[in-house]
């Protein structure tokens, strides 16, 4: 029994040691975030980041100013949901969906316990959001254009042979060249470190160019996160401060909003937190050409850049389905562009029937076939909603 029970010892002392080493060599390796992200996502039941994560990070504050509420429809909630439609919203675990038409809120539907207020993720979003920024920039003459080079802002990569000649336009448009790997499973990437690291603006900063800027479109997430970077030294300001001023409050948003944040940056390539309500209205804005309530709040021609398809990113026989921070399909019938997030995070514009869609959830559909360039969803919603209003 003695000698047993010192085999046993030994065992576990070696196991333990080999556990120990693991712990030390990831964080020696600069991988310690992994902790971070086992702790936040896999022992909450979760394999991916999750739409109510915003518990678990610091987070910036977007205030709301006046609340302006939406107008509701002289149909508001009489019309029924095709059956297609709402099998595949109640399938994929949607959390929230609403239609606006004419600028007035035509129906909308809750599940799970979610509410009008309840704030859920953007993911990928928030990139379009961070896009809305960059045009504010522009406009007030914090940046030139989109043609101005990166390192006026960034020095740091003025001894990157590429890096050096990428614009702001490059990283807008996913055209970059950035030496990065999109990844939104895998624990060991730099993605999930960007996601649950502790300082973004480092990790982003000590990574390279790896490709000629201005070639194919890539979509990196990093893009977008040195777009904050960019913005926060033009304009002096955090985020989420410029947004409540220029956005958020001039559009009467009904709650706060919060931006995840990383060292003091906000996690501009996903990590906003809103509601279908205020979602909407950022929808809207994009389908009235930057104007709300008469009010010009971004210039028209910035906004008509973000929803043209970037053709020269694009092979001759590519659908050309992406334009700066937005998605497009010109082809299909109607024809839309919107804001496209993981996990099915949808803000989908049809202007030939003045419509803003939002859907929010917690799984995409990856069963169903594409009809077209973007995801399976997007064209059933569209379909769906069209029905809904015939």
């Amino acid at each position: 029994m003695k000698r047993t029970g010192k085999i046993f010892t030994r065992i576990l002392g070696g196991f333990l040691l080999i556990i120990a080493l693991v712990i030390v060599g990831l964080y020696v390796s600069g991988n310690g975030y992994i902790f971070s992200a086992f702790r936040k996502t896999m022992l909450k039941g979760y394999s991916t980041a999750y739409i109510d994560d915003y518990v678990d990070f610091d987070n910036a504050v977007v205030r709301a100013g006046t609340p302006q509420p939406w107008e509701l429809h002289e149909k508001y909630n009489q019309l029924q949901l095709p059956d297609s439609l709402r099998k595949e919203l109640e399938d994929f675990q949607s959390v929230g969906f609403a239609v606006i038409q004419d600028g007035k809120l035509l129906y909308e539907e809750y599940w799970e316990n979610y509410s009008d207020s309840d704030l859920t993720n953007a993911f990928s979003m928030a990139k379009s959001i961070t896009t809305l920024l960059l045009g504010k920039a522009i406009e007030q003459g914090y940046i030139k254009g989109l043609d101005q080079r990166i390192t006026d802002f960034i020095p740091e990569f003025l001894q990157d042979s590429l890096g050096r000649l990428a614009t702001i336009g490059d990283l807008a448009s996913m055209r970059s060249g950035f030496d990065w790997t999109e990844d939104y499973y895998s624990p060991l990437n730099m993605t999930a470190e960007a996601y649950y690291g502790d300082h973004i603006e480092k990790q982003l900063l000590k990574r390279h160019f790896s490709s000629h800027p201005g070639g194919h479109f890539k979509y990196l997430s990093a893009n977008t996160e040195l777009l904050a970077i960019i913005l926060k030294r033009a304009t002096g300001k955090n985020l989420a401060q410029y947004l409540s001023e220029e956005f958020w409050q001039p559009m009467g948003m009904e709650n706060d909003a919060l931006w995840s944040l990383s060292g003091g940056l906000e996690k501009s390539f996903c990590c906003f937190y809103s509601n279908v309500r205020d979602y909407a209205k950022l929808g809207q804005l994009l389908l009235q050409k930057g104007n709300w309530k008469g009010v010009q709040l971004l210039d028209s021609a910035f906004v008509e850049r973000m929803i043209t398809p970037c053709s020269d990113a694009f092979l001759p026989n590519e659908p050309k389905k992406y334009g700066y921070s937005i998605w497009i399909d010109e082809n299909y019938h109607p024809s839309f562009y919107g804001m496209i997030g993981h996990l099915g995070q949808r803000i989908l514009i049809v202007p030939d029937k003045n419509l803003v869609i939002v859907r929010l959830g917690k799984a995409k559909d990856t069963i169903h076939p594409s009809k077209g360039p973007l995801d399976a969803d997007t064209y059933l919603m569209i379909d769906g909603v069209m029905d809904l209003i015939k």
